[in-house]
Protein backbone atom coordinates (compact mmCIF):
# COMPACT_ATOMS: atom_id res chain seq x y z
CA UNK A 1 0.00 0.00 0.00
CA UNK A 2 2.63 2.41 0.68
CA UNK A 3 4.39 1.66 -2.84
CA UNK A 4 0.84 2.49 -4.44
CA UNK A 5 0.59 5.50 -2.37
CA UNK A 6 3.57 6.78 -3.22
CA UNK A 7 2.87 5.64 -6.82
CA UNK A 8 -0.67 7.89 -6.74
CA UNK A 9 1.34 10.75 -5.39
CA UNK A 10 3.93 11.08 -7.89
CA UNK A 11 1.08 11.42 -10.29
CA UNK A 12 -0.73 14.02 -8.59
CA UNK A 13 2.17 16.07 -8.25
CA UNK A 14 3.01 15.67 -12.28
CA UNK A 15 -0.22 16.65 -12.66
CA UNK A 16 -0.38 20.12 -10.72
CA UNK A 17 3.05 20.69 -12.02
CA UNK A 18 1.46 20.56 -15.15
CA UNK A 19 -1.91 22.23 -14.83
CA UNK A 20 -0.44 24.82 -12.53
CA UNK A 21 0.45 27.33 -15.45
CA UNK A 22 -3.04 27.45 -17.02
CA UNK A 23 -5.84 26.72 -14.05
CA UNK A 24 -6.31 29.14 -11.27
CA UNK A 25 -4.53 28.56 -7.76
CA UNK A 26 -8.26 27.86 -6.43
CA UNK A 27 -8.72 24.57 -8.48
CA UNK A 28 -5.48 23.27 -7.55
CA UNK A 29 -6.74 22.97 -3.74
CA UNK A 30 -8.77 20.34 -4.07
CA UNK A 31 -6.07 18.45 -5.99
CA UNK A 32 -3.52 19.15 -3.07
CA UNK A 33 -6.02 17.53 -0.27
CA UNK A 34 -5.84 14.46 -2.40
CA UNK A 35 -2.30 14.96 -2.36
CA UNK A 36 -1.81 15.23 1.87
CA UNK A 37 -5.36 12.75 2.54
CA UNK A 38 -4.79 10.11 0.13
CA UNK A 39 -7.33 7.26 0.25
CA UNK A 40 -8.96 8.56 3.55
CA UNK A 41 -11.30 6.47 5.46
CA UNK A 42 -14.10 6.63 7.99
CA UNK A 43 -12.60 5.30 11.34
CA UNK A 44 -14.07 4.00 14.34
CA UNK A 45 -14.23 5.46 17.79
CA UNK A 46 -14.12 4.87 21.13
CA UNK A 47 -16.79 4.74 24.04
CA UNK A 48 -16.20 4.60 27.49
CA UNK A 49 -18.17 4.06 30.89
CA UNK A 50 -17.21 7.09 33.34
CA UNK A 51 -19.03 7.04 36.94
CA UNK A 52 -18.24 3.76 38.95
CA UNK A 53 -15.05 4.99 40.70
CA UNK A 54 -14.11 7.64 42.34
CA UNK A 55 -10.91 7.14 41.66
CA UNK A 56 -11.04 7.49 37.73
CA UNK A 57 -10.92 11.33 37.26
CA UNK A 58 -13.65 14.26 36.64
CA UNK A 59 -16.31 13.57 33.39
CA UNK A 60 -14.40 16.77 31.98
CA UNK A 61 -11.27 15.40 32.31
CA UNK A 62 -12.39 12.05 30.79
CA UNK A 63 -13.30 14.39 27.61
CA UNK A 64 -10.32 16.44 27.34
CA UNK A 65 -8.21 13.73 26.86
CA UNK A 66 -9.28 13.67 23.74
CA UNK A 67 -9.66 9.34 23.74
CA UNK A 68 -12.98 9.23 23.43
CA UNK A 69 -16.02 10.12 21.22
CA UNK A 70 -18.65 8.68 23.64
CA UNK A 71 -19.26 8.74 26.98
CA UNK A 72 -21.66 6.24 29.00
CA UNK A 73 -22.75 8.03 32.73
CA UNK A 74 -22.88 4.36 34.83
CA UNK A 75 -25.79 3.69 36.00
CA UNK A 76 -29.66 4.70 37.19
CA UNK A 77 -29.64 1.56 39.14
CA UNK A 78 -33.39 1.60 40.47
CA UNK A 79 -35.91 2.22 38.29
CA UNK A 80 -39.63 0.60 37.08
CA UNK A 81 -42.29 -1.34 38.67
CA UNK A 82 -42.87 2.36 40.81
CA UNK A 83 -39.55 2.60 42.14
CA UNK A 84 -38.22 5.92 42.46
CA UNK A 85 -35.35 5.64 40.25
CA UNK A 86 -31.54 5.88 41.92
CA UNK A 87 -29.16 7.73 39.87
CA UNK A 88 -25.65 5.85 41.70
CA UNK A 89 -22.31 7.30 40.62
CA UNK A 90 -20.35 5.87 43.31
CA UNK A 91 -18.23 8.49 44.91
CA UNK A 92 -18.60 11.19 42.46
CA UNK A 93 -21.60 12.90 43.53
CA UNK A 94 -24.85 12.29 45.82
CA UNK A 95 -28.52 12.87 43.81
CA UNK A 96 -30.42 12.65 47.05
CA UNK A 97 -28.30 15.89 48.28
CA UNK A 98 -28.34 17.40 44.64
CA UNK A 99 -24.66 17.78 44.46
CA UNK A 100 -24.63 15.81 40.99
CA UNK A 101 -26.60 18.43 39.14
CA UNK A 102 -22.48 19.49 39.11
CA UNK A 103 -21.83 17.69 36.49
CA UNK A 104 -23.88 19.65 34.24
CA UNK A 105 -20.84 21.68 32.85
CA UNK A 106 -18.67 18.70 32.36
CA UNK A 107 -21.65 17.14 30.52
CA UNK A 108 -21.89 20.57 28.40
CA UNK A 109 -18.08 20.74 28.16
CA UNK A 110 -18.02 17.03 26.22
CA UNK A 111 -20.59 17.79 24.33
CA UNK A 112 -18.93 20.93 23.08
CA UNK A 113 -15.99 18.41 22.11
CA UNK A 114 -18.17 16.92 19.60
CA UNK A 115 -18.23 13.81 22.26
CA UNK A 116 -21.79 12.01 22.93
CA UNK A 117 -22.93 11.59 26.25
CA UNK A 118 -25.22 8.77 26.90
CA UNK A 119 -27.15 7.49 30.35
CA UNK A 120 -26.69 3.79 31.10
CA UNK A 121 -29.33 2.61 32.43
CA UNK A 122 -29.08 -1.13 34.31
CA UNK A 123 -25.63 -2.41 35.15
CA UNK A 124 -24.45 -5.89 36.77
CA UNK A 125 -26.41 -4.82 40.20
CA UNK A 126 -29.54 -2.80 40.96
CA UNK A 127 -32.96 -3.67 40.99
CA UNK A 128 -35.07 -2.32 38.04
CA UNK A 129 -36.93 -3.88 35.91
CA UNK A 130 -40.22 -3.29 33.50
CA UNK A 131 -43.69 -4.90 34.44
CA UNK A 132 -45.81 -4.13 31.79
CA UNK A 133 -45.88 -1.38 28.58
CA UNK A 134 -47.60 0.99 30.27
CA UNK A 135 -44.11 0.66 33.28
CA UNK A 136 -41.84 1.06 30.08
CA UNK A 137 -44.04 4.04 28.81
CA UNK A 138 -43.30 5.75 32.35
CA UNK A 139 -39.79 5.10 32.71
CA UNK A 140 -39.27 6.99 29.28
CA UNK A 141 -41.31 9.51 30.36
CA UNK A 142 -38.88 9.84 33.46
CA UNK A 143 -35.88 10.03 31.52
CA UNK A 144 -36.80 12.10 28.74
CA UNK A 145 -37.99 14.78 31.07
CA UNK A 146 -35.03 14.40 33.92
CA UNK A 147 -32.74 13.29 31.72
CA UNK A 148 -33.39 14.27 28.18
CA UNK A 149 -34.74 16.94 26.95
CA UNK A 150 -38.07 17.64 28.63
CA UNK A 151 -38.59 19.67 31.75
CA UNK A 152 -38.68 18.66 35.40
CA UNK A 153 -38.18 20.30 38.55
CA UNK A 154 -35.61 17.76 39.84
CA UNK A 155 -33.49 17.07 36.85
CA UNK A 156 -30.47 14.90 39.14
CA UNK A 157 -27.82 15.93 36.51
CA UNK A 158 -28.79 20.20 36.23
CA UNK A 159 -30.23 21.44 32.70
CA UNK A 160 -27.84 19.47 30.70
CA UNK A 161 -29.37 17.64 27.95
CA UNK A 162 -28.28 14.04 27.29
CA UNK A 163 -27.53 12.85 24.01
CA UNK A 164 -29.22 9.36 24.93
CA UNK A 165 -29.80 6.27 26.75
CA UNK A 166 -27.64 3.17 26.85
CA UNK A 167 -29.36 -0.08 27.52
CA UNK A 168 -26.91 -1.87 29.81
CA UNK A 169 -29.77 -4.55 31.26
CA UNK A 170 -28.46 -7.84 32.61
CA UNK A 171 -30.85 -9.20 34.98
CA UNK A 172 -34.94 -8.25 35.67
CA UNK A 173 -37.07 -9.28 33.43
CA UNK A 174 -36.58 -9.70 29.67
CA UNK A 175 -39.73 -8.05 28.53
CA UNK A 176 -40.65 -4.79 27.94
CA UNK A 177 -37.68 -3.14 26.82
CA UNK A 178 -38.33 -3.00 23.47
CA UNK A 179 -41.45 -0.69 23.96
CA UNK A 180 -38.97 1.62 26.52
CA UNK A 181 -36.65 1.73 23.21
CA UNK A 182 -39.77 2.61 21.17
CA UNK A 183 -41.02 5.42 23.24
CA UNK A 184 -37.52 7.15 23.74
CA UNK A 185 -37.01 6.72 19.77
CA UNK A 186 -40.60 8.64 19.73
CA UNK A 187 -38.98 11.55 21.46
CA UNK A 188 -36.86 12.53 18.34
CA UNK A 189 -38.03 16.28 18.58
CA UNK A 190 -35.36 18.51 17.51
CA UNK A 191 -32.61 17.22 19.17
CA UNK A 192 -32.00 13.03 18.11
CA UNK A 193 -32.23 10.69 21.39
CA UNK A 194 -29.45 8.26 20.42
CA UNK A 195 -29.98 4.88 21.80
CA UNK A 196 -27.30 2.31 22.64
CA UNK A 197 -27.23 -0.93 24.01
CA UNK A 198 -24.27 -3.46 26.05
CA UNK A 199 -25.78 -6.87 25.25
CA UNK A 200 -23.67 -9.95 26.11
CA UNK A 201 -21.86 -11.56 23.05
CA UNK A 202 -23.59 -14.53 23.21
CA UNK A 203 -26.00 -14.40 20.63
CA UNK A 204 -28.84 -13.72 21.02
CA UNK A 205 -28.86 -11.93 24.17
CA UNK A 206 -30.94 -12.94 27.05
CA UNK A 207 -32.26 -9.44 27.46
CA UNK A 208 -32.48 -7.42 25.09
CA UNK A 209 -33.59 -9.70 22.17
CA UNK A 210 -36.13 -7.99 21.64
CA UNK A 211 -35.90 -4.38 22.10
CA UNK A 212 -32.48 -4.98 19.32
CA UNK A 213 -34.92 -6.47 16.90
CA UNK A 214 -37.07 -3.12 17.24
CA UNK A 215 -34.07 -1.46 15.22
CA UNK A 216 -34.35 1.35 16.55
CA UNK A 217 -30.78 1.42 18.29
CA UNK A 218 -27.76 3.48 17.15
CA UNK A 219 -25.01 2.14 19.25
CA UNK A 220 -24.43 -1.83 20.09
CA UNK A 221 -21.52 -1.93 22.48
CA UNK A 222 -21.17 -5.61 22.73
CA UNK A 223 -19.91 -7.12 26.16
CA UNK A 224 -16.85 -9.52 24.45
CA UNK A 225 -15.41 -10.23 28.05
CA UNK A 226 -17.07 -12.71 31.21
CA UNK A 227 -18.26 -14.65 28.28
CA UNK A 228 -15.76 -17.91 27.37
CA UNK A 229 -17.97 -18.93 23.88
CA UNK A 230 -17.51 -15.89 22.22
CA UNK A 231 -14.73 -14.06 24.05
CA UNK A 232 -11.15 -13.70 23.14
CA UNK A 233 -9.06 -16.62 24.75
CA UNK A 234 -5.51 -16.61 23.40
CA UNK A 235 -6.78 -16.61 20.03
CA UNK A 236 -9.58 -14.61 18.24
CA UNK A 237 -11.69 -17.30 16.48
CA UNK A 238 -14.60 -17.71 18.90
CA UNK A 239 -14.70 -13.40 19.15
CA UNK A 240 -14.35 -13.23 15.00
CA UNK A 241 -17.86 -15.57 14.67
CA UNK A 242 -19.29 -13.71 17.50
CA UNK A 243 -18.71 -10.54 15.78
CA UNK A 244 -20.06 -11.68 12.49
CA UNK A 245 -23.41 -12.29 14.35
CA UNK A 246 -23.79 -9.26 15.93
CA UNK A 247 -23.18 -7.40 12.96
CA UNK A 248 -25.94 -9.09 11.35
CA UNK A 249 -28.60 -7.60 13.35
CA UNK A 250 -30.16 -3.88 12.22
CA UNK A 251 -28.47 -1.69 14.09
CA UNK A 252 -26.29 1.86 12.85
CA UNK A 253 -23.41 0.92 14.61
CA UNK A 254 -21.77 -2.27 16.94
CA UNK A 255 -18.92 -1.65 19.07
CA UNK A 256 -16.16 -4.36 20.24
CA UNK A 257 -16.96 -4.26 24.03
CA UNK A 258 -13.39 -4.93 25.99
CA UNK A 259 -12.23 -4.40 29.69
CA UNK A 260 -9.75 -1.69 29.51
CA UNK A 261 -7.38 -4.01 32.07
CA UNK A 262 -7.15 -7.46 33.24
CA UNK A 263 -8.26 -6.10 36.20
CA UNK A 264 -11.40 -4.47 35.10
CA UNK A 265 -13.22 -8.20 34.15
CA UNK A 266 -13.16 -11.86 34.93
CA UNK A 267 -12.13 -13.02 31.71
CA UNK A 268 -11.66 -11.64 28.14
CA UNK A 269 -9.15 -8.53 28.38
CA UNK A 270 -6.87 -8.45 24.97
CA UNK A 271 -3.77 -7.15 24.83
CA UNK A 272 -3.47 -3.71 23.30
CA UNK A 273 -0.86 -5.03 20.28
CA UNK A 274 -2.76 -8.56 20.14
CA UNK A 275 -6.18 -6.15 19.45
CA UNK A 276 -4.33 -3.80 17.28
CA UNK A 277 -2.45 -6.78 14.87
CA UNK A 278 -4.89 -9.18 15.02
CA UNK A 279 -8.58 -8.21 15.85
CA UNK A 280 -8.89 -4.87 14.46
CA UNK A 281 -8.17 -5.39 11.02
CA UNK A 282 -10.78 -7.89 10.85
CA UNK A 283 -13.72 -6.41 12.54
CA UNK A 284 -13.30 -3.49 10.89
CA UNK A 285 -14.57 -4.79 7.54
CA UNK A 286 -17.63 -4.39 8.34
CA UNK A 287 -19.60 -1.57 7.06
CA UNK A 288 -21.47 -1.40 10.92
CA UNK A 289 -17.85 -0.96 12.69
CA UNK A 290 -18.17 1.52 15.18
CA UNK A 291 -15.25 0.81 17.06
CA UNK A 292 -14.09 0.08 20.36
CA UNK A 293 -15.92 -0.30 23.98
CA UNK A 294 -14.25 0.42 26.99
CA UNK A 295 -14.96 -1.17 30.90
CA UNK A 296 -14.22 1.43 32.35
CA UNK A 297 -12.39 5.21 32.49
CA UNK A 298 -10.85 4.11 35.48
CA UNK A 299 -8.94 0.98 33.88
CA UNK A 300 -8.12 2.96 30.97
CA UNK A 301 -6.35 5.23 32.98
CA UNK A 302 -4.89 2.89 35.38
CA UNK A 303 -3.20 0.62 32.13
CA UNK A 304 -2.97 3.21 29.47
CA UNK A 305 -5.44 1.66 26.96
CA UNK A 306 -7.28 3.83 24.56
CA UNK A 307 -4.10 5.73 23.93
CA UNK A 308 -2.54 2.88 22.60
CA UNK A 309 -5.29 1.70 20.41
CA UNK A 310 -6.27 4.82 19.27
CA UNK A 311 -4.46 5.17 16.39
CA UNK A 312 -6.19 1.86 15.18
CA UNK A 313 -9.58 2.53 16.09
Amino acid sequence: MAKACGFWQQALFAIMAATAKVLPKLTIVPLLALLLFPFSSHGGVISVYWGQNGGEGSLADACASGNYGIVNLAFLTTFGNGQTPVLNLAGHCDPFSGTCTGLSNDIKACQDRGIKVLLSIGGATGGYTLTSADDARSVADYLWNNYLGGQSSSRPLGDAVLDGIDFDIEGGTTEHWDELAKALASFNQGKKVYLAAAPQCPFPDKWLNGALNTGLFNYVQVQFYNNPSCQYSGNADNLKNSWNQWTSIQAEQVFLGLPAAPAAAGSGYIPPDVLVSDVLPTIKSSPKYGGVMLWNRFYDIQNGYSPAIKPSV
